[in-house]
């Protein structure tokens, strides 16, 4: 069991940003990532849907004998982390990107004010003022859906003018004055850190889950110590549609690992 690997899944790239983490963190450990890029953005999908593609992805990496499930998504661990936990019936672990975020805001933000951003689908379900505050009841939670982001970062526009120009304007929103950290609700998000950072200067503390998640992803095999700590890692990386900024952007995180394979993973339902 403890060679079986990590299945991880989202819409498209963004995560890639915690296969990358649970990598540099678990460097022993195979790793099956999986984008749906057929159906991405996720964000602006029905909760319906979104679980119907959760558990689709999940019956793959069932197949694959993965160990643990990452659903490495916001809108999707919003709206189906509890489905997928009861689908897999404890046949195998399954972690997602929120609850790990809200337990260490929850820690370092007592009596602040935190604002969220992500897609409308996460931003709408409510989960991260909900996780955060029954934790914390103390911690003023302000959420700001900024669904042009995604799709942008999907495309390969982060990091120049028209990125810098669609992030300044959401982040200058009223809802988000006066806030002393901001979660990254999205994990394409980490792409656009950079401007972000420029865009407080330093005066706020910017959290994103990759890191939170895979130290949770750590403890939970540890726990049922099925680390592998022993054979060399297999990863693979399959997208449901292929796309050329996919695999350009992709490459930003594993520049010497990654190879694209398409997964036709629909094609028959």
């Amino acid at each position: 069991m403890s060679q079986n690997p990590i299945g991880i899944f989202d819409s498209g790239i963004g995560g890639l940003t915690v296969a990358a983490a649970i990598h540099k963190l678990l460097p022993n450990e195979s790793i099956i990532y999986v984008g749906d890029t057929a159906h991405l953005p996720y964000g602006d999908k029905s909760p319906e849907l979104i679980e119907q593609y959760a558990k689709g992805i999940t019956d793959y990496l069932l197949e694959r004998g993965c160990k643990i499930i990452v659903i490495a998504c916001n809108t999707a661990s919003a709206h189906a982390y509890k489905p997928i936990k009861q689908y897999v019936d404890g046949k195998v672990l399954v972690a997602n990107v929120i609850d790990p975020a809200a337990k260490a805001i929850s820690k370092a933000f007592n009596k602040k004010k935190v604002g969220v951003i992500g897609t409308r689908g996460t931003i709408n379900s409510g989960i991260y003022p909900r996780k955060i505050k029954k934790l914390n009841a103390d911690i003023e939670v302000t959420s700001l859906a900024t669904p042009l982001l995604a799709p942008m970062i999907e495309e390969g526009f982060f990091n120049n003018k028209i990125s810098k120009t669609v992030i300044n304007s959401y982040l200058d929103k009223k809802s988000l004055k006066g806030i002393d950290a901001i979660i990254l609700a999205c994990t394409h998000y980490p792409l656009i850190r950079k401007e972000i950072d420029e865009f407080y200067k330093g005066s706020i503390v910017v959290f994103d889950s990759a890191e939170m998640v895979a130290r949770d992803v750590q403890e939970k095999l540890s726990m049922l110590k099925i680390l592998n700590n022993e054979t060399v890692p297999n990863l693979e990386f399959y997208v449901t549609d292929y796309t050329d900024s996919f695999e350009k952007s992709a490459h930003y995180f594993f520049p010497t690992k990654i190879h694209l394979d398409r997964l036709a993973l629909w094609e028959n339902k």
